[in-house]
């Protein structure tokens, strides 16, 4: 499993503006096209979302009053705290935010090769096998079976398929802990 903390990722501006990304990981590292991709997003403003042909995605509030995403004809869905949106990314969308900037967890993967389901979870977490997946702490401490430093709210572990993750579990350590967990399937 590999460690992150949100805040020490290099966050790269929109080409239109309106917010910066946190890249987790895009998997295959240093491939031109990615199966799956986490980051971390940061919302300045209303504006268009940029369209990602193949990909289906799956975006999370992490701060803010929400976000209003909507594609004419196809798409009218408003994001809120800590509740998954999927939604295809070949939409041409546009977001509205609901009361000023906000923070998301984006969990994107390429049509025919993965698919992902994401969901807040207060238990321990099993990765299955020949799975990818992030899990993003919410809040509490939670801790990995490699015996690190607990992981506390912006931090988090992803692992590829190879990994050997699997029955390496991530594991509450306090009554008031949540966390994003992202089961990342691969295809075929």
């Amino acid at each position: 499993m590999h460690r992150f903390d949100v805040e020490t990722l290099a966050a790269g501006r929109w080409r239109n503006g309106g917010g910066a990304t946190r890249e987790i990981v895009s998997w295959p590292v240093g491939a031109e096209e990615f199966r799956w991709r986490a980051s971390v997003a940061d919302i300045d403003r209303d504006g268009p979302f940029s369209a990602f042909p193949g990909v289906d995605r799956t975006l999370t509030l992490l701060a803010g009053d929400g976000v209003r995403l909507t594609a004419p004809g196809a798409f009218d869905r408003t994001a809120r705290a800590e509740e998954p949106l999927a939604f295809p990314g070949d939409l041409e969308a546009a977001a509205e935010l609901r009361g000023g900037a906000c923070r998301v967890l984006n969990i994107m993967v390429r049509r025919g090769h993965a698919v992902a389901r994401v969901e807040r979870v207060t238990g321990p977490v099993v990765p299955a096998g020949g799975h990818a997946g992030v899990l993003h702490v919410l809040r509490g401490r939670w801790r990995t079976d490699a015996g690190e430093s607990p992981l506390v709210a912006g931090q988090g572990v992803w692992w590829d398929g190879n990994d050997g993750a699997p029955g390496r579990a991530v594991t509450p350590l306090s009554p008031d802990a949540a966390a994003l967990w992202a089961d990342v399937v691969p295809v075929g």
